[in-house]
């Protein structure tokens, strides 16, 4: 008898140059740490919200060696991230974010990835006091950071499932609060954390 030779299994060699669109949704939480100055009231007090959002994002990426890689992304999210504040919901409502990623290439099809860069929040108009004042819609700026990871859906090639948790630290603001026969102001700092999954097509995936 002849001993057979063994021949080992041919990997694929995936090239994660490219640029990529992506949609799906998430879950979200905010919290803030309040400080109101007004004619009728002073205190602090910590609160915040939670629901669920939309997002969409486009990127580009570079492999830079044969394990690591690097992009650059912006997206978008929309929904109705909202809690209790003064008889009413404060309410986030949309968000944009422009970053960059480092990623490590576990296997040929699956990219494990750190996150960052800049965020803007929109948190939509709110009553306090019982309906006797309100705060306006307010857009706040900051930074975040995140963690995922994206993996490739083998039944069809260029399809990627990504998710990623991501949290952002946006910059204490003084708002007004506007109201009739009263005056002050009330200071807020928010934090933002969230966990999104998308579907992700690269368009020259090979």
């Amino acid at each position: 008898p002849v001993k057979a030779r063994y021949i080992a299994p041919v990997v694929t060699a995936y090239n994660w140059t490219g640029c990529y669109v992506g949609a799906g949704g998430g879950y979200g939480m905010y919290n803030q740490d309040i400080s109101a100055d007004t004619s009728t009231y002073f205190g602090n007090a910590t609160l915040g919200g939670r629901g669920w959002f939309g997002t969409g994002q486009v990127g580009c990426d570079y492999q830079v060696t044969p394990s690591f890689v690097i992009g650059a992304f912006g997206d978008y999210d929309f929904g109705s991230i909202k809690g209790d504040l003064g008889n009413t919901d404060e309410k986030l409502s949309s968000s944009w974010a422009v970053g960059g990623r480092v990623g490590w290439i576990a296997l040929p099809n699956l990219l494990a990835y750190v996150s960052g860069g800049y965020t803007q929040a929109r948190f939509d108009q709110f009553n306090i006091f019982n309906g006797f004042a309100y705060i306006p819609a307010t857009t706040y700026g900051g930074w975040f950071l995140g963690s995922g990871y994206e993996y490739g859906l083998n039944f069809m090639p260029g399809l990627f499932w990504k998710t990623e948790y991501r949290f952002a630290d946006y910059q204490a603001q003084t708002l007004p609060v506007v109201c009739t026969g009263c005056s002050g102001t009330l200071d807020s700092h928010k934090y933002v954390q969230t966990i999104r999954s998308e579907l992700v097509y690269r368009f020259n995936w090979h």
